[in-house]
């Protein structure tokens, strides 16, 4: 029996659970499939626990009526009974459980389909709130609890410049500026460790203002972005610059309030608003908030006054104020700025500086004082490189206006003016010359150099740079010591040269019988090397070198005993004695002061003294001649190919394909360019005069017409003259026909002419070429009108190396003319010279026209 009444139950679970899955929507079922279990199974159990207690109460109290003995013995034989009475009520409560379902089951498709319609305007609702989070101009980033990933909604306009991947929009340090990223990230960990909201604006690194709110919200983390247009995007800048200024303005306030010099602040009325702690403990003020609460002032009434009256938004307030300062007076360098709001000002504690002024300005002149009686002259410049101080020496030695002098010129307009009035040397390139010399500004080390003046003057030039800034100049006259010292050397080189060219062998021992000198002659006649007659090889070491010509006691040894004597005085001693080569030589001893003795031997062996001199100075021609030969040979390619490289390189640099230089690169660039030239020319000059004096220069010789040749003359020169401002005037008769020369050596002595007449001509000046030509000869005449030729200097313009640099822009090496008279010689002409002081100079070259020169060309 109770098996069949647990299969009823069994049977009765399946009929409640399909009556509430009969819904669609499954979280609506699911709700009510939950409220039906919680129905059914509470009025299952009342059902069963009514039944059960009405059967077993029953069966109870007839049982217990009859006896307790009883009792137990009816309950036990009544069994049947029971289990009757429970199948009844399972059978009755089962009908109820029937009755109710059916019931249930109606209400609960009335809840299903409530909650459908529920879920369906759910549904509505979330669709139209994803439309609007959806803006273009607002993102919401949304974080579950714990570790998930972000849920992205909405996009921001690309003109703020955030990504618009998902997983480069959290890179906030990648497109927000520094501040803003790091404040936000901090904002976004507290929000979701902490649950703090937060509003936040951000700007991003194109300058556009974004406004980020953060919530919490359902165990949510949110943060929405919401880029900001006009009115809004103006006052989240505004924020952002309050921000700052405040910032700022906190930062300037702590700046004064930690530095030494008092500082304040007015309003428009005059009334002290905010003043730092130097202003409080000025004025004896426990602390800056007493100070303006008893509106104690730092300045006496006049000076304020003074400030109010001077001081403007366009012109603040500057000047020296006294005032009183813990019962001193004291000097203070005041400065007031006006705005339209206040003022605000600073005192800085000058009274210091006053005093060391005071003492620097008496130093200053007892130094003036002491060095302008000095006799070198001294010229001091400042900072700025202006004249600060000279003394009476450097106007005399330089001769300068003092006009000039007291207008404080600057360093490089005083070389300026000296260079102007030729009063310096000339350089080759000014300006190199003249910025090495200003370096001194830049230099830690004391520089001294030597200027050769044009007046003969030799200056030792000192400049000393000043540890803050300025320079000091000392010149010192070395003329006279420089004089003597010259001839000094001049006399000694005299001297040695003297002896060393002498016939006779000459060789000087000291005290200490050393050899203190000697000749080629006397090696020559012992037949010594140079090496063993050195300056300090002793007599006996000389006795040995010599013993092979010469050993007999009346030699070497009798001198060696005449120099290491005792004797107070060295006696005089002559002979005559023969080596064994067969020279007779005349011997002197002659003692010299200073303990010293020369011995001085003459080869008496004339016939073979005059074959041997011969014979070795025909050797020496034939070796100079070969010499001079290999030389020209040599240097042509060893000198000329390196310069042509260097300026072939020079030029190449300048090329724009190689790369951009900078001004200075260009300036240095064009220097090498120019020196390079010029040596190569004098290269070519020396190696043509070498050429010509060894005899082996061939001209080449052609029919030249010589009004082209007068053209391309022009057009070679055309460049020195432009840069020196020079015109060339050519004056020919036309028809000049043809001459018979090396045309390239022609044009080589008219350019040197016109080039020299060019070094020699004022700017702005004009020189001359004119050409004619009678029945044999033609005429090559180049005039000019500068400074002229000294009548001194005449006789030796055509000497090589003798440059006349008075006057002339360039100095050249002296080689011009030399190279002319050379050439116009080797055309069989010659070249005058009419020169006259202040008036200019005419040079004239004749060349034979042809017909001799074809005899010539044709042998």
């Amino acid at each position: 029996m109770s098996v069949k009444i647990m299969s009823l139950f069994k049977q009765a679970d399946p009929v409640c659970v399909g009556a509430t899955s009969s819904g669609s929507d499954i979280p609506a079922l699911a709700a009510a499939d939950r409220r039906s279990k919680k129905k059914f199974g509470g009025f299952t159990r009342l059902a069963t626990t009514f039944l059960s207690g009405t059967v077993l109460s029953g069966v109870a109290d007839s049982a217990w009526a009859q006896g307790p003995a009883s009792a137990a013995a009816r309950l036990f034989s009544s069994s049947e009974v029971i289990l009757a009475s429970v199948i009844v009520g399972a059978l009755g409560a089962a009908l109820l459980a029937a009755v109710w379902l059916v019931r249930q089951r109606g209400n609960m498709e009335a809840e299903s389909l409530e909650m459908r319609s529920a879920l369906s305007d759910a549904q509505q609702r979330i669709s139209k709130y994803e439309a609007l989070i959806a803006d273009k101009n607002r993102r919401i980033v949304v974080w579950e609890s714990g570790p998930s990933k972000p849920e992205f909604l909405g996009h921001l306009p690309a003109e703020t410049g955030a990504p618009q991947e998902d997983r480069d929009f959290l890179a906030f340090g990648r497109w927000m500026r520094a501040n803003s990223a790091s404040d936000l990230e901090k904002a976004i960990e507290t929000l979701r460790g902490e649950a703090r909201s937060f509003d936040l604006v951000v700007e991003t690194n194109r300058d556009e203002i974004l406004e980020v709110q953060g919530r919490v919200s359902g165990g949510k983390a949110f943060v929405r972005f919401i880029a900001l247009n006009n009115l809004r995007a103006e006052l989240a800048e505004l924020k952002i610059e309050r921000e700052r200024l405040t910032g700022s303005i906190s930062l300037f306030h702590s700046l004064l309030d930690a530095i030494e010099q008092p500082v304040w602040r007015r309003n428009a009325q005059g009334k002290i608003t905010w003043v730092n702690h130097a202003y409080s403990d000025a004025v004896d003020a426990p602390t800056p908030v007493h100070a303006i609460e008893e509106g104690r002032e730092f300045l006496g009434t006049i000076a304020r006054e003074k400030i109010r009256a001077t001081a403007t938004p366009t012109s603040p307030f500057h000047d020296r104020v006294s005032t009183v300062v813990g019962g001193n007076r004291t000097m203070f360098d005041v400065v007031d700025v006006t705005v339209l709001n206040g003022s605000a000002g600073m005192a800085i504690d000058v009274s210091e500086a006053e005093t060391v002024r005071e003492e620097l300005k008496r130093t200053l002149k007892s130094h003036a004082e002491t060095l302008d009686h000095l006799a070198s002259p001294v010229a001091i410049f400042d900072g700025e490189h202006r004249l600060q101080f000279y003394n009476q020496a450097f106007v005399q030695m330089w001769d300068l206006d003092l006009p000039f002098l007291e207008s404080r010129p600057g360093n490089s307009e005083v070389l300026d003016k000296l260079r102007s009035e030729g009063k310096l040397p000339e350089q080759l390139n000014w300006r190199s010359w003249k910025e090495g010399a200003l370096s001194v500004y830049q230099s830690l080390d004391t520089k001294t150099d030597l200027w050769h003046l044009p007046n003969g003057q030799t200056l030792r030039v000192i400049a000393t740079a000043h540890p803050r800034g300025g320079a000091t100049w000392v010149f010192e006259n070395l003329t006279e010591q420089v004089d003597l010292e010259t001839r000094y050397n001049t006399l000694v080189q005299v001297q040695g040269e003297t002896i060393d060219h002498l016939s006779e062998g000459v060789a000087v021992f000291g005290p200490d019988g050393r050899i203190r000198l000697s000749n080629p002659a006397f090696r020559a006649l012992w037949g010594i090397t140079a090496d063993e007659a050195k300056p300090g090889t002793h007599i006996k070491a000389i006795e040995a070198a010599c013993g092979p010509s010469y050993d007999k006691p009346d030699g070497w040894k009798r001198f060696g005993q005449i120099l290491t004597a005792f004797d107070d005085e060295r006696p005089s001693l002559q002979g005559t004695f023969e080596l064994y080569s067969g020279l007779i030589l005349d011997y002197a001893a002659t003692p010299l002061p200073n303990a010293q003795t020369m011995f001085t031997f003459v080869d008496m062996t004339a016939s073979a003294r005059a074959e041997r001199a011969l014979k070795e100075k025909n050797e020496a021609l034939q070796k100079a001649d070969e010499i001079k030969n290999d030389f020209v040979q040599h240097v042509s390619y060893e000198l000329r190919s390196p310069l042509t490289n260097i300026i072939g390189f020079t030029d190449l640099l300048k090329t724009p394909g190689i790369g951009e230089l900078n001004e200075r690169q260009s300036e240095y660039i064009d220097h090498i360019s120019t020196s390079s030239s010029v040596l190569l020319t004098i290269v070519n000059d020396i190696l043509d005069l070498a050429t010509v004096d060894a005899g082996i220069m061939q001209l080449n010789y052609s029919e030249i017409a010589v009004d082209d040749l007068l053209d391309d003359v022009a057009m070679q020169i055309a460049d020195r003259l432009h840069e020196n401002n020079i015109t060339l005037e050519i004056t020919a008769p036309a028809g000049l026909g043809t001459i018979v020369a090396d045309e390239q050596r022609l044009k080589q002595i008219l350019m040197k002419l016109l080039t020299n007449a060019t070094n020699f001509s004022p700017e702005g000046a004009a020189i001359t070429l004119n050409c004619w030509r009678d029945i044999d000869d033609v005429f090559f005449s180049v005039s000019d009108k500068g400074p002229g030729i000294p009548p001194e200097m005449l006789k030796m313009v055509f000497d090589r190396f003798k440059a006349q640099a008075k006057g002339g822009k360039r100095s050249g090496a002296g080689l011009g003319l030399s190279i002319v008279e050379s050439f116009v010689n080797l055309h069989h002409g010659d070249v005058s010279i009419d020169s006259r002081a202040g008036q200019g100079t005419t040079v004239t070259c004749r060349i034979p026209a042809g017909s001799r020169m074809h005899s010539v060309a044709a042998e």
